[in-house]
C-alpha cells in the first residue's frame, strides 16, 4: 500500500511528495523521500545546472532498477508557479518542456520519479542558441577510468590552448563531462561542429587513447561524443543522482583533484557533506561566456585538411558533407570486389544476438548465446560485445551485438534470430515504424 503523502514547504511553495517511503534504490533501502532530501541539500548547485533550461523528464516510476520512460511534454497539471518553454525536435514536432528556476521546481520533478536531471543546453528565452558546449567522455569497455581522467586533462589543455575555461564533473556512470559556457550566438549545428573540431584536435594529440569514431565497432579507448551538442541531446546535469546500485552522483570536481578521484567517491551519502564543505565547484561557470570563433576557425582549418563532417545521430536528416550514415559492418563496398548481386558485405563480422525491452533480458539472451558458442566466446575481448541503448517512442530498449573479428572466419557462428527478438515498433502504423525524422529546420538544417 502506498505510504501517506508528505508535504515539503520550500521557497514559499508546498511540494507534495507522494508515496514517500517507496524504495528507489533497493540495495541501499533509499526511498523517494531520501532522494528528495538529497536534492534539497544540494539545491543551489543542482539548480545552477538546470536554471531556466527546458528539461526532459526521465521518470523512473518504479525505481532505479527498472527502465525509465522519457516525458518530453510538460504534464497538464503543472503547479501554478512552474514555467515551460516550447522547443522544436529533430522530427519537426514541438513541445512545451518544463523549466526550473527555484527549489520547489526541482523537488517537484524528483517527486515524479526523476532520479537524474536532463536539461537542454539552452535557456528558456532563446531555445535555438546553446550557451553551453558539452564534452562527454565515454570510455569503451576496454578503457579504464584512469584513461578517462587522462583524456579529461588533455581536454583541459586543449581548451586552454584555444582560450577557454572548462569545468569538469564525473558523469556518475563511467565517464567525465566537461562544460564550457559560450555566448548564445550560434545554432546547434555550429556548436556541434565546434565540439567535433575540439574532439578531433584531442584525438590528433593522443590517437592511441582518444577516438571520435561514431560507430561503436570502430572505437577504442575513450570516445568523445561530439553529438551530445546536437539538438534534443541531453546529459545528466551537475549533482544528478544516477541509477546505479550505490546511487552515484554526477559531481563537479576541481582539475587539481581529478587525478585522484574515483567514481565511487561521489554518492547520495557523501556529496551533501562535500557540498556543505566546498560549495558548488561549478559556481564560476557563469563568470564568463566565451566566443566559439576559435573553434570555428579550427573547424575551417580541419576542413581545408580534408576533415569534413562526421555522422549525426540516426533521428536527424542527412547533413551536407556528412559521410555515409551506415555502420561499417553493413557498409556497401564500392570497389570492384563488390558482389554481382550488390548485396552488402560486412567489413566487421558483427552479428545481433539479442533485442529486448529491458536490459537484463538482453543480457540473459547474450548469456544463452555464449552457452551455445563457448569456443567463439572464449576469443571475445571486452570491446567485442556491444550493448546499445536504443531509442523507442518514449523509452529505451536494448540491443546486443557481438563482433567476431577475433574469431577465425571458419569458426564464426552464423547469425541467428536474436534471442529475445523484441520489436519496439510492434503495433504501430508502417509509416511510423522506426522513424523519428521527416523534415528539415529553418536555420541549422538539423530539425
Amino acid at each position: 500500500m502506498p505510504s501517506k503523502p508528505t508535504t515539503i514547504e520550500v521557497g514559499g511553495h508546498e511540494v507534495i511528495v507522494t508515496n514517500p517511503e517507496k524504495v528507489f534504490f533497493p540495495q541501499l533501502g533509499l526511498t523517494k523521500l531520501d532522494l528528495v532530501r538529497y536534492y534539497e541539500s544540494v539545491a543551489e548547485g543542482a539548480l545552477r545546472g538546470i536554471m531556466r533550461r527546458p528539461m526532459i523528464l526521465k521518470r523512473f516510476v518504479n525505481g532505479a532498477e527498472e527502465e525509465p520512460f522519457f516525458q518530453k511534454r510538460a504534464p497538464a497539471n503543472l503547479p501554478p508557479w512552474l514555467d515551460t518553454a516550447r522547443v522544436d525536435f529533430p522530427s519537426g514536432r514541438h513541445a512545451d518542456l518544463v523549466v526550473a528556476d527555484e527549489p520547489a521546481d526541482l523537488l517537484w520533478a524528483i517527486n515524479l520519479g526523476c532520479i537524474d536531471l536532463n536539461p537542454w543546453p539552452v535557456r528558456a528565452d532563446d531555445v535555438d542558441h546553446p550557451d553551453e558546449l558539452r564534452i562527454d567522455l565515454d570510455p569503451t569497455p576496454d578503457a579504464s577510468f584512469a584513461d578517462v581522467k587522462q583524456t579529461a586533462l588533455l581536454i583541459r589543455q586543449a581548451l586552454e590552448d584555444f582560450g577557454y575555461r572548462g569545468f569538469a564533473k564525473t558523469s556518475g556512470s563511467r565517464g567525465i563531462h566537461v562544460y564550457v559556457r559560450i555566448e548564445p550566438k550560434w545554432e546547434f549545428a555550429v556548436v556541434r561542429r565546434a565540439g567535433l573540431a575540439l574532439a578531433r584536435e584531442v584525438e590528433r594529440r593522443a590517437p592511441e587513447l582518444v577516438t571520435t569514431k561514431w560507430w561503436k565497432e570502430e572505437r577504442h579507448g575513450v570516445f568523445i561524443d561530439y553529438n551530445q551538442n546536437a539538438r534534443d541531446r541531453t546529459i545528466a546535469s551537475a549533482y544528478s543522482v544516477r541509477p546505479t546500485p550505490d546511487a552515484r552522483v554526477s559531481a563537479p570536481i576541481t582539475w587539481d583533484e581529478l587525478p585522484g578521484v574515483e567514481l565511487a567517491d561521489f554518492t547520495v551519502a557523501t556529496v551533501p557533506e562535500r557540498f556543505a564543505r566546498l560549495g558548488d565547484l561549478m559556481a564560476g561557470i557563469d563568470d564568463e561566456a566565451f566566443s566559439l570563433e576559435p573553434l570555428i576557425e579550427l573547424t575551417q582549418r580541419q576542413e581545408a585538411e580534408g576533415l569534413g563532417d562526421a555522422p549525426w545521430p540516426p533521428q536527424f536528416p542527412k547533413a551536407k558533407g556528412e559521410p555515409k550514415r551506415v555502420q561499417p559492418s553493413r557498409a556497401r563496398k564500392e570497389t570492384a570486389t563488390e558482389s554481382p548481386t550488390s548485396r552488402r558485405k560486412s567489413i566487421h563480422p558483427l552479428i545481433t544476438v539479442a533485442k529486448a525491452e529491458h536490459k537484463d533480458e538482453a543480457l540473459a539472451g547474450l548469456e544463452r548465446w555464449k552457452a551455445r558458442h563457448p569456443d567463439a566466446t572464449a576469443l571475445l575481448g571486452p570491446s567485442d560485445v556491444l550493448v546499445d541503448s536504443m531509442r523507442g517512442l518514449s523509452s529505451t530498449w536494448t540491443r546486443i551485438r557481438v563482433n567476431l573479428r577475433n574469431v577465425p572466419e571458419a569458426a564464426r557462428p552464423a547469425e541467428e534470430v536474436p534471442d529475445p527478438d523484441y520489436d519496439p515498433w510492434a503495433g504501430l502504423p508502417s509509416e511510423l515504424r522506426g522513424r523519428q525524422t521527416k523534415r528539415t529546420s529553418r536555420a541549422d538544417g538539423r530539425m
